[in-house]
Protein backbone atom coordinates (compact mmCIF):
# COMPACT_ATOMS: atom_id res chain seq x y z
CA UNK A 1 0.00 0.00 0.00
CA UNK A 2 3.15 2.64 0.78
CA UNK A 3 4.61 1.87 -2.43
CA UNK A 4 1.50 2.88 -3.98
CA UNK A 5 1.07 5.98 -2.04
CA UNK A 6 4.87 6.62 -2.96
CA UNK A 7 4.32 6.30 -6.97
CA UNK A 8 0.97 8.33 -6.49
CA UNK A 9 3.04 11.00 -4.93
CA UNK A 10 5.86 10.81 -7.40
CA UNK A 11 2.93 11.22 -10.23
CA UNK A 12 3.76 14.66 -11.90
CA UNK A 13 1.87 17.19 -10.85
CA UNK A 14 0.38 19.65 -14.21
CA UNK A 15 -1.58 22.28 -11.80
CA UNK A 16 0.81 25.06 -13.49
CA UNK A 17 0.53 23.65 -17.03
CA UNK A 18 -3.78 24.07 -16.69
CA UNK A 19 -3.82 27.72 -15.19
CA UNK A 20 -1.93 28.94 -18.11
CA UNK A 21 -3.75 26.62 -20.57
CA UNK A 22 -6.97 28.57 -18.93
CA UNK A 23 -5.24 31.96 -18.84
CA UNK A 24 -4.44 31.28 -22.63
CA UNK A 25 -7.90 30.11 -23.66
CA UNK A 26 -9.61 33.05 -21.65
CA UNK A 27 -7.11 35.82 -23.37
CA UNK A 28 -7.92 34.57 -26.80
CA UNK A 29 -11.61 34.34 -25.97
CA UNK A 30 -11.79 38.41 -24.73
CA UNK A 31 -10.00 38.93 -27.89
CA UNK A 32 -12.69 37.46 -29.83
CA UNK A 33 -15.38 38.59 -28.68
CA UNK A 34 -13.76 42.22 -29.20
CA UNK A 35 -13.56 42.00 -32.98
CA UNK A 36 -17.63 41.43 -32.85
CA UNK A 37 -19.01 45.31 -33.58
CA UNK A 38 -22.89 45.98 -34.00
CA UNK A 39 -21.90 49.78 -35.39
CA UNK A 40 -22.10 48.23 -38.79
CA UNK A 41 -25.58 46.83 -38.29
CA UNK A 42 -28.19 49.22 -40.35
CA UNK A 43 -31.99 49.00 -40.37
CA UNK A 44 -31.05 48.09 -43.79
CA UNK A 45 -29.18 44.98 -43.21
CA UNK A 46 -31.74 43.60 -40.90
CA UNK A 47 -34.45 43.87 -43.60
CA UNK A 48 -32.30 42.06 -46.03
CA UNK A 49 -31.95 39.47 -43.32
CA UNK A 50 -35.71 39.78 -43.06
CA UNK A 51 -36.41 39.54 -46.61
CA UNK A 52 -33.74 36.51 -47.02
CA UNK A 53 -35.99 34.74 -44.95
CA UNK A 54 -39.36 35.62 -46.52
CA UNK A 55 -37.61 34.26 -49.40
CA UNK A 56 -37.28 30.98 -48.02
CA UNK A 57 -40.55 31.06 -46.51
CA UNK A 58 -42.05 32.17 -50.11
CA UNK A 59 -39.87 30.69 -52.72
CA UNK A 60 -40.10 31.05 -56.64
CA UNK A 61 -42.03 27.84 -57.29
CA UNK A 62 -42.10 28.26 -60.94
CA UNK A 63 -38.32 28.44 -60.85
CA UNK A 64 -38.16 25.21 -58.54
CA UNK A 65 -40.22 23.25 -60.69
CA UNK A 66 -38.52 25.18 -64.04
CA UNK A 67 -36.14 21.94 -66.14
CA UNK A 68 -34.74 24.46 -68.44
CA UNK A 69 -30.97 25.65 -68.48
CA UNK A 70 -32.24 28.85 -66.35
CA UNK A 71 -34.43 26.27 -63.67
CA UNK A 72 -33.31 25.17 -60.18
CA UNK A 73 -32.64 21.60 -60.95
CA UNK A 74 -30.81 22.32 -64.17
CA UNK A 75 -28.61 24.28 -61.95
CA UNK A 76 -28.33 21.86 -58.97
CA UNK A 77 -27.61 19.22 -61.20
CA UNK A 78 -24.58 21.49 -62.73
CA UNK A 79 -23.12 21.92 -59.94
CA UNK A 80 -23.32 18.34 -58.57
CA UNK A 81 -21.40 17.52 -61.80
CA UNK A 82 -18.36 20.40 -61.43
CA UNK A 83 -18.48 18.66 -57.92
CA UNK A 84 -18.26 15.09 -58.98
CA UNK A 85 -16.20 15.28 -61.43
CA UNK A 86 -13.62 17.60 -59.74
CA UNK A 87 -13.41 14.73 -56.74
CA UNK A 88 -12.95 11.62 -59.24
CA UNK A 89 -10.02 13.76 -61.05
CA UNK A 90 -8.88 15.00 -57.59
CA UNK A 91 -8.96 11.65 -56.49
CA UNK A 92 -7.14 9.53 -58.78
CA UNK A 93 -4.36 12.13 -59.05
CA UNK A 94 -4.35 11.92 -55.43
CA UNK A 95 -2.87 8.20 -55.27
CA UNK A 96 0.57 8.36 -56.44
CA UNK A 97 1.05 11.64 -54.70
CA UNK A 98 0.11 9.56 -50.95
CA UNK A 99 2.09 6.49 -52.58
CA UNK A 100 5.05 9.26 -53.07
CA UNK A 101 5.01 11.12 -49.79
CA UNK A 102 4.40 7.63 -47.55
CA UNK A 103 7.29 7.36 -45.59
CA UNK A 104 6.64 3.86 -45.23
CA UNK A 105 6.71 3.05 -48.71
CA UNK A 106 9.59 5.85 -50.14
CA UNK A 107 12.64 7.09 -48.93
CA UNK A 108 12.02 9.69 -46.22
CA UNK A 109 13.75 12.48 -48.53
CA UNK A 110 11.75 12.00 -51.37
CA UNK A 111 8.47 11.82 -48.94
CA UNK A 112 9.16 15.12 -47.50
CA UNK A 113 9.47 16.83 -50.45
CA UNK A 114 6.40 15.50 -51.71
CA UNK A 115 4.48 16.47 -48.77
CA UNK A 116 5.98 20.09 -48.99
CA UNK A 117 4.20 20.50 -52.23
CA UNK A 118 1.13 19.11 -50.73
CA UNK A 119 1.16 20.92 -47.63
CA UNK A 120 1.16 24.37 -50.45
CA UNK A 121 -1.24 22.97 -52.40
CA UNK A 122 -3.68 22.77 -49.69
CA UNK A 123 -2.50 26.18 -47.96
CA UNK A 124 -4.39 28.74 -51.44
CA UNK A 125 -8.17 28.98 -50.46
CA UNK A 126 -10.64 26.64 -53.41
CA UNK A 127 -12.01 30.54 -53.69
CA UNK A 128 -8.36 31.84 -54.96
CA UNK A 129 -7.63 28.71 -57.58
CA UNK A 130 -11.00 29.35 -58.94
CA UNK A 131 -10.57 33.30 -59.29
CA UNK A 132 -6.99 31.92 -60.73
CA UNK A 133 -8.46 29.31 -63.26
CA UNK A 134 -11.44 31.64 -64.28
CA UNK A 135 -8.41 34.37 -65.59
CA UNK A 136 -7.17 31.26 -67.58
CA UNK A 137 -10.29 29.43 -68.91
CA UNK A 138 -12.95 32.32 -68.76
CA UNK A 139 -15.92 31.78 -66.52
CA UNK A 140 -17.97 28.13 -66.98
CA UNK A 141 -18.44 24.79 -65.32
CA UNK A 142 -14.71 23.89 -66.47
CA UNK A 143 -12.99 26.41 -64.03
CA UNK A 144 -14.99 24.72 -61.01
CA UNK A 145 -14.09 21.48 -62.05
CA UNK A 146 -10.48 22.42 -62.19
CA UNK A 147 -10.52 24.12 -58.64
CA UNK A 148 -12.38 21.17 -57.24
CA UNK A 149 -9.70 19.15 -58.89
CA UNK A 150 -6.92 20.63 -57.31
CA UNK A 151 -8.11 21.46 -53.82
CA UNK A 152 -9.11 17.80 -53.41
CA UNK A 153 -5.61 16.67 -54.39
CA UNK A 154 -4.28 18.21 -51.54
CA UNK A 155 -6.51 17.16 -49.18
CA UNK A 156 -6.99 13.50 -49.84
CA UNK A 157 -3.41 13.04 -50.75
CA UNK A 158 -3.03 13.87 -47.01
CA UNK A 159 -5.91 11.49 -45.80
CA UNK A 160 -4.87 8.87 -47.85
CA UNK A 161 -1.33 8.46 -46.69
CA UNK A 162 -2.68 7.96 -43.07
CA UNK A 163 -4.37 4.86 -44.60
CA UNK A 164 -0.92 3.65 -46.29
CA UNK A 165 1.26 4.45 -43.19
CA UNK A 166 -1.56 1.65 -41.61
CA UNK A 167 -0.61 -0.72 -43.86
CA UNK A 168 -0.01 -4.21 -43.08
CA UNK A 169 3.16 -4.65 -43.96
CA UNK A 170 3.54 -8.01 -42.43
CA UNK A 171 1.05 -9.24 -45.32
CA UNK A 172 3.48 -8.05 -48.12
CA UNK A 173 6.63 -9.46 -46.39
CA UNK A 174 4.54 -13.20 -46.43
CA UNK A 175 3.45 -12.57 -49.98
CA UNK A 176 6.86 -11.76 -50.88
CA UNK A 177 8.56 -14.55 -49.15
CA UNK A 178 6.57 -16.70 -51.37
CA UNK A 179 7.20 -15.23 -54.83
CA UNK A 180 4.35 -12.71 -55.66
CA UNK A 181 4.89 -10.29 -57.86
CA UNK A 182 5.25 -6.50 -57.16
CA UNK A 183 1.39 -6.34 -59.26
CA UNK A 184 0.56 -9.18 -57.08
CA UNK A 185 1.24 -7.53 -53.81
CA UNK A 186 -0.92 -5.09 -55.00
CA UNK A 187 -3.50 -6.45 -56.70
CA UNK A 188 -3.67 -8.78 -53.52
CA UNK A 189 -2.13 -7.38 -50.66
CA UNK A 190 -2.43 -3.50 -50.66
CA UNK A 191 -5.78 -2.69 -52.71
CA UNK A 192 -7.90 -4.82 -50.04
CA UNK A 193 -6.15 -3.22 -47.18
CA UNK A 194 -7.17 0.40 -49.00
CA UNK A 195 -9.62 0.17 -51.68
CA UNK A 196 -12.79 0.66 -48.40
CA UNK A 197 -11.30 3.49 -46.68
CA UNK A 198 -9.90 5.50 -50.07
CA UNK A 199 -13.51 5.33 -51.05
CA UNK A 200 -14.91 6.24 -47.61
CA UNK A 201 -12.52 8.85 -48.10
CA UNK A 202 -13.29 9.91 -51.65
CA UNK A 203 -16.97 9.96 -50.27
CA UNK A 204 -16.22 12.74 -47.95
CA UNK A 205 -14.59 14.54 -50.05
CA UNK A 206 -17.36 15.05 -53.03
CA UNK A 207 -19.52 16.15 -49.42
CA UNK A 208 -17.36 18.94 -49.16
CA UNK A 209 -16.85 19.70 -53.05
CA UNK A 210 -20.48 20.17 -53.38
CA UNK A 211 -20.64 23.03 -50.94
CA UNK A 212 -17.19 24.58 -52.57
CA UNK A 213 -18.65 24.28 -55.88
CA UNK A 214 -21.98 26.72 -54.56
CA UNK A 215 -19.22 28.99 -53.37
CA UNK A 216 -17.06 28.69 -56.69
CA UNK A 217 -20.07 29.63 -58.43
CA UNK A 218 -20.95 32.70 -56.59
CA UNK A 219 -17.24 34.13 -59.02
CA UNK A 220 -18.31 32.74 -62.14
CA UNK A 221 -17.15 29.04 -61.70
CA UNK A 222 -20.38 27.63 -63.07
CA UNK A 223 -22.75 26.17 -60.84
CA UNK A 224 -25.77 27.48 -58.75
CA UNK A 225 -24.04 30.30 -56.80
CA UNK A 226 -23.70 32.84 -59.76
CA UNK A 227 -27.71 33.10 -59.99
CA UNK A 228 -27.78 33.11 -56.24
CA UNK A 229 -25.80 35.94 -56.39
CA UNK A 230 -27.63 37.85 -59.31
CA UNK A 231 -31.35 36.73 -57.73
CA UNK A 232 -29.79 38.98 -54.32
CA UNK A 233 -28.14 41.94 -56.05
CA UNK A 234 -31.28 42.16 -57.92
CA UNK A 235 -33.28 41.85 -54.67
CA UNK A 236 -35.33 39.18 -56.26
CA UNK A 237 -35.87 37.58 -52.24
CA UNK A 238 -38.36 35.03 -53.81
CA UNK A 239 -35.79 33.29 -56.39
CA UNK A 240 -32.86 33.65 -53.43
CA UNK A 241 -35.34 31.31 -51.39
CA UNK A 242 -36.12 28.94 -54.49
CA UNK A 243 -32.61 28.74 -54.76
CA UNK A 244 -31.50 28.47 -51.42
CA UNK A 245 -34.35 25.91 -50.58
CA UNK A 246 -33.21 23.72 -53.41
CA UNK A 247 -29.54 23.42 -52.39
CA UNK A 248 -30.55 22.40 -48.87
CA UNK A 249 -32.39 19.88 -50.21
CA UNK A 250 -29.92 18.74 -52.13
CA UNK A 251 -26.99 19.26 -49.93
CA UNK A 252 -28.73 16.93 -47.09
CA UNK A 253 -30.15 14.05 -49.58
CA UNK A 254 -26.42 13.85 -50.74
CA UNK A 255 -25.26 14.07 -47.13
CA UNK A 256 -27.62 11.65 -45.71
CA UNK A 257 -27.08 9.22 -49.01
CA UNK A 258 -22.63 9.30 -48.27
CA UNK A 259 -23.28 8.88 -44.48
CA UNK A 260 -24.78 5.84 -45.40
CA UNK A 261 -22.16 4.35 -47.75
CA UNK A 262 -19.64 5.67 -45.79
CA UNK A 263 -20.87 3.49 -42.79
CA UNK A 264 -21.14 0.36 -44.85
CA UNK A 265 -17.54 0.77 -46.37
CA UNK A 266 -15.91 1.44 -43.13
CA UNK A 267 -17.82 -1.38 -40.61
CA UNK A 268 -17.84 -4.23 -43.64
Amino acid sequence: MNAIEKQIQMQPTYHLTNIFTGLVIIILLIWSVSAFSLNNLTENGLTIAKNILLGLAKPDWQLLMNVTTGGVPYLLVETMAIAFLGTIIGAILAIPLAFLSASNIVPKPLAFVVRLLLIFVRTIPAIVYGLMFIRVTGPGPFAGVLTMSLTSIGMLSKLYVDVIEDLDMKVLESMESIGCTTLEKIRFGILPQLSAMFLSIVIYRFDMNLRDATVLGLVGAGGIGAPLIFAMNAYKWSEVGSILLGLIVLILMIEYISNKIRTKLVRG
